[in-house]
């Protein structure tokens, strides 16, 4: 596990303040991820290929918003 205590994090310059930003830190070999309002909390490692395919795929807007997905039917 990668030392964080001197990672430098940042966001997205297009985050807003509502609360519901990631904060990404570039350890060289890695990147890390972790959520703003919890700094103390888990960070998620990313390798170097593992991150530039997430990037890629943010870029060219291939995600789907989980509220955005129709919702299956399910018996009662």
């Amino acid at each position: 596990m990668p030392d964080l205590s001197r990672a430098r994090w940042r966001k997205s310059t297009k985050s807003q303040d509502n609360g519901g930003c990631i904060e990404v830190a570039d350890l060289q070999q890695a990147m890390a991820v972790r959520d703003s309002k919890d700094p103390a909390g888990p960070a998620l490692i990313f390798g170097r290929q593992q991150w530039s395919g997430f990037v890629a795929r943010a870029s060219a807007e291939k995600f789907v918003c989980a509220s955005d997905r129709p919702q299956a039917s399910r018996p009662l």
